[in-house]
This record gives structure tokens, C-alpha cells and sequence, in this order.
């Protein structure tokens, strides 16, 4: 095997629960608590009854269960469907270092496998920490967006490493589940570009059941491509065009550096992470200018956020509900409008509403070259309201709500998981599903979880 397959294979095997720092364990209870309270809340969608049903058409010897539900299907398709709840809102944890992604897109990987093994609290806490390190990794070293690639590309293979933690693969076995999930699974970047379909929260989702599916080959012996990264057509050569050097994980026996679970950001509002700053900030202004008050709104961002405002002309007039969260301008309008951003904000009615248009052709985006310099490591969006009268208000965030450096606390976490979760459980399903996940390291099974999560 390659160098980078090694590399990932090694660490995934020798990662153990005893090298997670207390601040660890406990930032995954908050993640699992924010991602099990999107998939929740995304219970109802369209697209999540879709891939129920077709995983529920698949029996399995290995049987996983479908959250919400009684059924079970195949780890790989209730992978999928699992997937595609917790993706639908797009409400769920983002990591931003030169390349990003939703990296809580993996965590079905680990339920589908962890269910039927019958995986204790603690392995499930390491096989997500794991599936973090892999794709965040990966992702600090190739922005795959901008090779016209979704980050699918690497999800698939921090996917198909917590299937494998969790299965208990050996080094050798390992490499080549990394293998069968990089090769095969190179998804396009089309898959956000323009007016966005259904597909927009599957996507990931369907890179999980990529990863599942290479773990389970490999587990049954199916040996992959030996140079899937380094080697000639391999990963760098055709998808990236030049050598990428993965830096050697920390040495867990000196106790390593901070996780990359710990650097993530949690979403206040259920739109794209780009879309946080600008939403708050317009809840902010609207205290000092009604929306029939406004003459015009300019909005200053970094590059990353402001470039398909910019570019695409579906982001002015969104027609359905996968555009309408990555909108700058219709998320606007709407806070303007609503005097806040919720699921409700992306109704059929809600989106096609002539009353917001005005607004939006009220406003312009522009990025600012200072803003794009300190990106990542801020989020900085400034956006300026003028009123009729001639009036200026003006407002500034480096840090939106829910960014690692602003973040949720555990009592909004619990927050935002009764708000999404409450539109399919009860007051006590929601207690029962907390106190759970707030003591996952002592959980003997996903069995008492995934019971207090049933529709």
C-alpha cells in the first residue's frame, strides 16, 4: 500500500478510547446530540422518506436499524438513510480548514455498524473521533471545491474508517476498506452548483454507504487498488494534480495535539455554514430599520462565502429548498422579513413568496479582500442597512453563533436538539435521548438510544 493509505490505516487501527482526553469524549456527546437532533428534525422530509423506503425494501443478516423506526435494513442502506436525516436541514456540525465539510455526515457509519455488533459507548466514541481525524486531515490538505469535487471524496474514507473501527479490522484489512472507499467514489461538485436539487443533503450521505460498503468488503477479504492515493492514477494524480503530503498523525503515546472534533462549528440557524454570519446579523439590524424602511443593503464577506451569491444567478431567486439554505439573499430577506431562520423558513409558499423579493433586490454582496486574508480563521461578514430617510446601521461579526470560538453551550445544544427533535418526539422521548447521549461512555448498546428516538 501507499504511503497515505498506510498512514491512515495505521492510525485507524492503533486509536484507542484510552487516548481521548475527557475534553474529547465530551465534545463528542455535544456533536452526537446536535447531529442526532437534526436527523430528528429531518424526519419528515421528503427525500428522508425516500431513502426510508428503499432501505426498508433490504433485509440483512446484519441488521441496522433505520432511526425513528422499527425497521432495519442493511448496514449500508440504513447508513444512507440515516444519513440523509441527519443532512437535510443542514443544520448539522461544518469544520472549515482550507478544504471543510460536514464531517457528522459520518456518524451513521458508526450507528449502522455499532447496532448490529452490538458496540459499547466507548468504541462508538472512538470510531467517531476517528472518522473526524480522517476526514479533517484530509481535508486541511486539498480543497477539493475548488477541483470541482464534493467532499464525499473524503467522507467516504473517514466513513469506511469508523465502519471498520467498529468491525474491528486489522491494519491490513483496514487499508483496503480505505482503498475500496476512495477508489469507486468520486463525487462531483455539480452536486452544488446552480439551482440545487434533493441530492444536495444525500450526497454525503450516500459516501457513508460508499464507506460502509468498503469495510464490509474488507472484512470479508476484497483487497483493493494498492496505490489508491500515491500511485499512478491514483487519488492526487487524477482528482488533485500534484503529490499531497498528509502529515504523520501525533504520536498517541506522547498524547498527541487537540482533536479535530474539538475544532468544528456547530449551526445556530438550518442553512448553509456561510449563511450563519449575514442571518445573525440582519436579526441584529432589523431592531433599527423595518423591512419597508430599507433603501438598501450591502453585505461584505470573505471570499468562500459571497462567491456563489455572486456567481449564480439561482441564489437571488431560489426555487427550492436545497438552494434556499445556501441563499445569502433569500436567508436575508427572510430574517428581515420573519425576525428569525427555522425549518419553517423553507416552505414551498415561504420560498416562491413574492413579498420577499423586493427586499432582496435590495441588496448586494460583496467580498472584501481583508475578510478573505483572515478566513479561516474568521468568519468576518459586515453588513450595512440604509433607510429611506438616509439613515445608516451597521453591524459586524468575526464569529458567528455556534463558531468554536463563539460556541453553543451545552444547554443550547440541549436547546437545539428539542427545537429540531420536538416536531416528531415528545418532551419525554427528547429528556430520555439526552440523558443518554450525555452518558454514551457508559452505554452498554445503541439499544436504549436509538428506542428513545421512535416516532
Amino acid at each position: 500500500m501507499d504511503r497515505t493509505t498506510q498512514l491512515l490505516s495505521r492510525y485507524a487501527c492503533e486509536l484507542g478510547y484510552e487516548d481521548l482526553s475527557p475534553q474529547v469524549v465530551h465534545q463528542v456527546k455535544r456533536t452526537l446530540a446536535d447531529t442526532l437532533g437534526c436527523a430528528m428534525g429531518g424526519f419528515t422530509a421528503e427525500p428522508s422518506k425516500i431513502a426510508r423506503r428503499l432501505a426498508g425494501l433490504v433485509g440483512s443478516a446484519v441488521p441496522a436499524r433505520i432511526l425513528g423506526t422499527e425497521d432495519y435494513s442493511s448496514p449500508d442502506m440504513a447508513g444512507f438513510a440515516n444519513g440523509v436525516m441527519v443532512r437535510y436541514l443542514d443544520c448539522n456540525d461544518s469544520y472549515f480548514s482550507p478544504g471543510g465539510g460536514h464531517p457528522s455526515d459520518m456518524i451513521p457509519a458508526t450507528l449502522a455498524l455499532a447496532d448490529p455488533l452490538g458496540a459499547d459507548g466507548r468504541t462508538i466514541i472512538t470510531s467517531i473521533v476517528l472518522a473526524y481525524e480522517v476526514f479533517c486531515r484530509l481535508s486541511d490538505q486539498v480543497v477539493g471545491g475548488d477541483l470541482g469535487w464534493d467532499q464525499g471524496m473524503f467522507s467516504a474514507i473517514g466513513a469506511a474508517c469508523a465502519a471498520g473501527k467498529v468491525m474491528g479490522l486489522d491494519q491490513e484489512q483496514m487499508a483496503h476498506a480505505i482503498s475500496l472507499a476512495v477508489v469507486p467514489n468520486l463525487p462531483l461538485r455539480a452536486t452544488r452548483s446552480g439551482e440545487l436539487s434533493m441530492w444536495k443533503g444525500c450526497a454525503a450521505a450516500s459516501a457513508t454507504r460508499a464507506g460502509i460498503f468498503a469495510a464490509q468488503l474488507a472484512g470479508q477479504g476484497m483487497t483493493g487498488p494498492f496505490q489508491p492515493f500515491d500511485g499512478r492514477y491514483g487519488l492526487w494524480e487524477q482528482a488533485v494534480g500534484r503529490p499531497v503530503e498528509i502529515p504523520d498523525f501525533p504520536s498517541l503515546e506522547q498524547g498527541g495535539e487537540d482533536f479535530r472534533i474539538t475544532q468544528t462549528t456547530f449551526k445556530f440557524f438550518p442553512s448553509q455554514i456561510h449563511t450563519q454570519g449575514p442571518i445573525g446579523l440582519a436579526l441584529e439590524l432589523r431592531a433599527n430599520a423595518a423591512p419597508s424602511e430599507i433603501q438598501s443593503i450591502r453585505i461584505h464577506g470573505y471570499h468562500s462565502a459571497v462567491s456563489s451569491a455572486s456567481s449564480e444567478p439561482e441564489k437571488w431567486d431560489p426555487k427550492t429548498r436545497e438552494t434556499a439554505d445556501h441563499s445569502i439573499p433569500y436567508l436575508v430577506a427572510a430574517a428581515f422579513q420573519d425576525g428569525t431562520v427555522s425549518p419553517a423558513s423553507f416552505t414551498s409558499e415561504r420560498i416562491s413568496d413574492p413579498a420577499l423579493r423586493p427586499l432582496i433586490n435590495k441588496m448586494s454582496i460583496e467580498e472584501d479582500a481583508e475578510f478573505t486574508r483572515r478566513y479561516p480563521g474568521e468568519y468576518n461578514c459586515r453588513m450595512t442597512v440604509t433607510t429611506r430617510s438616509g439613515q445608516q446601521f451597521t453591524a459586524h461579526t468575526a464569529y458567528p453563533k455556534g463558531n468554536r470560538r463563539n460556541p453553543l453551550s451545552d444547554d443550547e445544544v440541549n436547546t437545539k436538539f428539542r427545537r429540531l427533535a420536538s416536531v416528531v418526539l415528545t418532551e419525554e422521548q427528547c429528556d430520555r435521548a439526552l440523558s443518554t447521549i450525555w452518558t454514551l461512555e457508559q452505554q452498554p448498546n445503541l439499544e436504549e438510544l436509538l428506542d428513545s428516538l421512535m416516532v
